[in-house]
Protein backbone atom coordinates (compact mmCIF):
# COMPACT_ATOMS: atom_id res chain seq x y z
CA UNK A 1 0.00 0.00 0.00
CA UNK A 2 2.63 2.35 0.49
CA UNK A 3 4.13 2.29 -2.90
CA UNK A 4 0.59 2.95 -4.25
CA UNK A 5 0.70 6.67 -4.76
CA UNK A 6 4.15 6.19 -6.94
CA UNK A 7 2.96 2.75 -8.29
CA UNK A 8 0.31 5.33 -9.87
CA UNK A 9 2.43 7.35 -11.49
CA UNK A 10 4.91 5.40 -13.00
CA UNK A 11 2.34 2.37 -14.01
CA UNK A 12 -0.26 4.58 -16.14
CA UNK A 13 -0.33 4.11 -19.62
CA UNK A 14 1.03 6.50 -22.27
CA UNK A 15 -2.16 6.60 -24.61
CA UNK A 16 -3.91 9.52 -23.77
CA UNK A 17 -2.55 12.90 -22.25
CA UNK A 18 -4.68 14.59 -20.00
CA UNK A 19 -3.04 17.59 -21.07
CA UNK A 20 -0.20 18.16 -23.57
CA UNK A 21 1.05 20.97 -21.43
CA UNK A 22 1.76 19.47 -18.36
CA UNK A 23 4.32 18.00 -16.02
CA UNK A 24 4.50 15.23 -13.86
CA UNK A 25 5.67 16.30 -9.82
CA UNK A 26 7.69 13.45 -7.39
CA UNK A 27 8.51 14.69 -3.64
CA UNK A 28 10.64 11.96 -1.88
CA UNK A 29 11.50 12.08 1.90
CA UNK A 30 13.52 9.57 4.10
CA UNK A 31 11.99 11.15 6.91
CA UNK A 32 7.96 10.05 7.85
CA UNK A 33 5.49 13.24 6.21
CA UNK A 34 1.55 12.78 7.21
CA UNK A 35 -1.06 13.20 4.49
CA UNK A 36 1.33 12.53 1.20
CA UNK A 37 -2.07 11.07 -0.71
CA UNK A 38 -4.01 12.89 -3.04
CA UNK A 39 -6.40 9.55 -4.42
CA UNK A 40 -6.96 8.75 -7.70
CA UNK A 41 -7.11 11.96 -9.55
CA UNK A 42 -3.75 12.91 -10.59
CA UNK A 43 -4.42 16.29 -12.09
CA UNK A 44 -3.69 18.85 -10.29
CA UNK A 45 -2.66 22.79 -10.46
CA UNK A 46 0.88 24.06 -10.04
CA UNK A 47 -0.69 26.53 -6.83
CA UNK A 48 -1.94 23.35 -5.19
CA UNK A 49 0.89 21.37 -5.85
CA UNK A 50 3.22 24.14 -4.38
CA UNK A 51 1.20 24.46 -1.29
CA UNK A 52 0.86 21.24 -0.80
CA UNK A 53 4.69 20.69 -0.67
CA UNK A 54 5.00 23.66 1.61
CA UNK A 55 2.83 21.81 4.08
CA UNK A 56 4.60 18.99 3.91
CA UNK A 57 7.91 20.89 4.40
CA UNK A 58 6.98 22.92 6.49
CA UNK A 59 8.58 21.82 9.32
CA UNK A 60 12.61 21.04 7.68
CA UNK A 61 12.18 17.25 7.82
CA UNK A 62 15.18 16.33 6.73
CA UNK A 63 19.29 18.25 6.68
CA UNK A 64 19.27 17.75 3.03
CA UNK A 65 17.14 19.10 -0.28
CA UNK A 66 17.73 18.07 -3.43
CA UNK A 67 15.37 19.97 -5.85
CA UNK A 68 15.53 18.82 -9.46
CA UNK A 69 14.07 20.46 -12.16
CA UNK A 70 13.73 18.70 -15.42
CA UNK A 71 12.33 21.01 -18.23
CA UNK A 72 10.02 19.75 -21.41
CA UNK A 73 9.25 16.64 -19.47
CA UNK A 74 5.45 14.96 -19.50
CA UNK A 75 4.69 12.04 -17.39
CA UNK A 76 4.55 10.08 -20.57
CA UNK A 77 8.32 10.23 -21.61
CA UNK A 78 8.87 8.65 -17.32
CA UNK A 79 7.16 5.66 -18.23
CA UNK A 80 6.66 3.51 -21.35
CA UNK A 81 3.63 1.07 -22.05
CA UNK A 82 6.65 -1.43 -23.24
CA UNK A 83 9.98 -1.07 -21.36
CA UNK A 84 8.45 0.37 -18.41
CA UNK A 85 10.59 3.46 -16.60
CA UNK A 86 12.39 5.53 -18.69
CA UNK A 87 13.99 6.99 -15.66
CA UNK A 88 15.96 3.49 -13.74
CA UNK A 89 17.77 6.32 -11.37
CA UNK A 90 14.40 8.17 -10.58
CA UNK A 91 12.42 5.54 -10.11
CA UNK A 92 15.10 3.44 -8.10
CA UNK A 93 15.26 6.46 -5.55
CA UNK A 94 11.30 6.17 -5.47
CA UNK A 95 10.69 2.52 -4.61
CA UNK A 96 13.82 2.97 -2.16
CA UNK A 97 13.77 1.36 1.32
CA UNK A 98 15.26 4.62 2.58
CA UNK A 99 12.21 6.73 0.97
CA UNK A 100 9.64 6.49 4.01
CA UNK A 101 7.38 9.41 2.00
CA UNK A 102 6.19 9.78 -1.32
CA UNK A 103 4.05 12.54 -2.94
CA UNK A 104 3.39 12.63 -6.16
CA UNK A 105 1.19 14.30 -9.06
CA UNK A 106 0.92 13.02 -12.66
CA UNK A 107 -0.46 15.76 -14.30
CA UNK A 108 1.13 19.38 -12.57
CA UNK A 109 -1.00 22.17 -15.18
CA UNK A 110 1.34 25.51 -14.61
CA UNK A 111 4.91 26.37 -13.29
CA UNK A 112 6.13 25.37 -10.00
CA UNK A 113 9.27 27.97 -9.51
CA UNK A 114 12.50 26.16 -7.98
CA UNK A 115 13.23 29.49 -6.22
CA UNK A 116 10.08 29.47 -4.60
CA UNK A 117 10.54 26.18 -3.00
CA UNK A 118 14.19 26.88 -1.90
CA UNK A 119 13.45 30.40 -0.09
CA UNK A 120 10.63 28.71 1.35
CA UNK A 121 12.77 25.64 2.89
CA UNK A 122 16.17 28.02 3.85
CA UNK A 123 13.03 30.21 6.20
CA UNK A 124 11.22 27.06 7.18
CA UNK A 125 14.85 25.72 8.25
CA UNK A 126 15.72 28.78 10.23
CA UNK A 127 12.52 29.52 12.03
CA UNK A 128 13.28 26.11 13.30
CA UNK A 129 16.73 26.27 14.63
CA UNK A 130 17.77 23.59 11.35
CA UNK A 131 20.16 23.63 9.24
CA UNK A 132 18.67 22.59 5.61
CA UNK A 133 21.00 22.50 2.65
CA UNK A 134 19.40 23.36 -0.63
CA UNK A 135 20.42 22.31 -4.06
CA UNK A 136 19.17 23.41 -7.04
CA UNK A 137 19.87 21.31 -10.24
CA UNK A 138 18.43 21.97 -13.84
CA UNK A 139 18.83 18.98 -16.29
CA UNK A 140 19.48 19.97 -19.82
CA UNK A 141 15.76 20.45 -21.45
CA UNK A 142 13.82 17.52 -23.18
CA UNK A 143 13.95 18.62 -27.46
CA UNK A 144 10.37 19.62 -28.27
CA UNK A 145 9.80 16.92 -30.88
CA UNK A 146 7.13 14.33 -31.72
CA UNK A 147 9.37 12.09 -32.26
CA UNK A 148 9.92 10.21 -28.72
CA UNK A 149 13.15 8.11 -29.52
CA UNK A 150 14.91 11.97 -29.53
CA UNK A 151 13.35 12.42 -25.87
CA UNK A 152 13.64 9.02 -25.23
CA UNK A 153 17.88 9.62 -25.74
CA UNK A 154 17.95 12.92 -23.78
CA UNK A 155 16.27 11.86 -21.08
CA UNK A 156 18.53 9.02 -20.47
CA UNK A 157 20.99 11.08 -20.48
CA UNK A 158 19.49 13.30 -17.77
CA UNK A 159 18.64 10.35 -15.89
CA UNK A 160 22.57 8.91 -15.35
CA UNK A 161 23.46 12.16 -14.28
CA UNK A 162 20.24 12.48 -11.62
CA UNK A 163 21.82 9.02 -10.44
CA UNK A 164 25.28 10.35 -9.80
CA UNK A 165 23.25 12.71 -7.85
CA UNK A 166 20.90 10.48 -5.63
CA UNK A 167 24.10 8.12 -5.32
CA UNK A 168 25.29 10.77 -2.79
CA UNK A 169 21.81 11.47 -0.80
CA UNK A 170 22.82 9.65 2.36
CA UNK A 171 19.92 8.77 4.97
CA UNK A 172 18.44 12.50 5.44
CA UNK A 173 17.03 14.05 2.60
CA UNK A 174 14.57 15.22 0.23
CA UNK A 175 13.99 15.10 -3.58
CA UNK A 176 12.34 16.96 -4.96
CA UNK A 177 11.21 16.32 -8.75
CA UNK A 178 9.41 19.16 -11.25
CA UNK A 179 9.44 20.55 -14.38
CA UNK A 180 8.21 23.71 -16.03
CA UNK A 181 4.72 23.55 -19.03
CA UNK A 182 5.48 21.30 -20.81
CA UNK A 183 5.94 22.14 -24.87
CA UNK A 184 5.47 18.45 -26.18
CA UNK A 185 2.45 19.72 -28.81
CA UNK A 186 1.18 18.82 -31.86
CA UNK A 187 3.17 20.30 -34.86
CA UNK A 188 1.31 23.52 -35.80
CA UNK A 189 2.90 25.37 -38.83
CA UNK A 190 5.23 28.44 -37.70
CA UNK A 191 3.99 30.77 -40.68
CA UNK A 192 0.40 30.31 -39.48
CA UNK A 193 0.74 33.28 -36.49
CA UNK A 194 2.61 35.58 -39.09
CA UNK A 195 -0.07 35.44 -41.46
CA UNK A 196 -2.89 36.17 -39.56
CA UNK A 197 -1.43 38.84 -37.40
CA UNK A 198 -0.34 40.34 -40.89
CA UNK A 199 -3.67 40.26 -42.17
CA UNK A 200 -5.41 41.18 -38.83
CA UNK A 201 -3.54 44.47 -39.19
CA UNK A 202 -4.47 45.27 -42.91
CA UNK A 203 -8.01 44.52 -41.82
CA UNK A 204 -7.76 46.91 -38.80
CA UNK A 205 -6.23 50.01 -41.20
CA UNK A 206 -8.57 52.69 -42.97
CA UNK A 207 -8.48 51.87 -46.71
CA UNK A 208 -6.49 54.30 -48.41
CA UNK A 209 -8.38 56.38 -50.85
CA UNK A 210 -6.84 58.62 -53.52
CA UNK A 211 -8.88 61.62 -54.45
CA UNK A 212 -8.08 64.25 -57.27
CA UNK A 213 -9.84 67.63 -56.78
CA UNK A 214 -12.46 68.39 -59.33
CA UNK A 215 -10.59 71.81 -60.83
CA UNK A 216 -7.38 70.35 -60.64
CA UNK A 217 -6.38 69.74 -64.46
CA UNK A 218 -4.28 66.97 -65.11
CA UNK A 219 -1.60 68.24 -67.96
CA UNK A 220 0.37 64.33 -68.13
CA UNK A 221 1.20 63.15 -71.19
CA UNK A 222 -1.18 61.01 -73.18
CA UNK A 223 0.80 57.81 -72.51
CA UNK A 224 1.33 58.40 -69.05
CA UNK A 225 -2.64 59.06 -68.04
CA UNK A 226 -3.83 55.94 -69.60
CA UNK A 227 -2.37 52.85 -70.30
CA UNK A 228 -2.78 51.23 -73.82
CA UNK A 229 -0.28 48.32 -73.88
CA UNK A 230 -1.41 45.72 -70.99
CA UNK A 231 -0.03 42.18 -70.86
CA UNK A 232 -3.52 40.79 -71.58
CA UNK A 233 -2.81 43.05 -75.04
CA UNK A 234 0.10 41.39 -75.53
CA UNK A 235 -0.93 38.12 -74.87
CA UNK A 236 -3.47 39.11 -77.37
CA UNK A 237 -1.07 39.89 -80.25
CA UNK A 238 0.69 36.56 -79.49
CA UNK A 239 -2.17 34.75 -79.77
CA UNK A 240 -3.05 36.82 -83.15
CA UNK A 241 0.63 36.29 -84.61
CA UNK A 242 0.32 32.73 -84.36
CA UNK A 243 -3.19 31.91 -85.52
CA UNK A 244 -2.23 34.46 -88.31
CA UNK A 245 0.86 32.20 -90.00
CA UNK A 246 -1.47 29.72 -89.72
CA UNK A 247 -3.59 31.12 -91.76
CA UNK A 248 -1.31 32.47 -94.06
CA UNK A 249 0.36 28.82 -94.78
CA UNK A 250 -3.49 27.68 -95.52
CA UNK A 251 -4.32 29.91 -98.17
CA UNK A 252 -0.93 29.50 -99.80
CA UNK A 253 -1.48 26.30 -99.45
CA UNK A 254 -4.59 26.27 -101.51
CA UNK A 255 -3.38 28.86 -103.69
CA UNK A 256 -0.46 26.40 -104.75
CA UNK A 257 -2.98 24.25 -106.16
CA UNK A 258 -2.39 23.82 -110.01
CA UNK A 259 -5.04 21.87 -112.44
CA UNK A 260 -4.91 22.15 -116.53
CA UNK A 261 -7.79 24.18 -118.00
CA UNK A 262 -9.28 20.86 -119.90
CA UNK A 263 -9.56 18.41 -116.77
CA UNK A 264 -12.96 19.92 -116.35
CA UNK A 265 -13.94 19.28 -119.83
CA UNK A 266 -16.49 16.58 -121.00
CA UNK A 267 -14.93 13.97 -122.96
CA UNK A 268 -16.93 13.73 -126.29
CA UNK A 269 -14.78 10.41 -127.52
CA UNK A 270 -15.48 6.78 -128.91
CA UNK A 271 -14.60 5.73 -125.80
CA UNK A 272 -17.32 7.80 -124.07
CA UNK A 273 -20.09 7.31 -126.10
CA UNK A 274 -19.60 3.71 -126.25
CA UNK A 275 -20.15 4.14 -122.49
CA UNK A 276 -23.14 6.13 -123.09
CA UNK A 277 -25.04 3.98 -125.56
Amino acid sequence: MHFSIAATLLTCTAAVQAFSDSSPFFLLSSAKLVDTSLGDKQIRTSSYVTSKAKELLASCPTSRYILVSQPNVHADDIHDAQSGCTMPNLCRAVFSESTQSRFSVREVVGNILSQTLADYITATCVEHGKQGKVEQVELPRLPSTREKVDRAYALIDNDHKLGELLDTLGDDYTVVFFSDPNEFKAYEPEFVAPVHMDIKRQSNQEPVVFRRQSNETDNRPLFEKYQFFTPGIFMGFLALIVLGSILGVGLKALSSLEVSYGAFDKDMGPAAQKKQQ
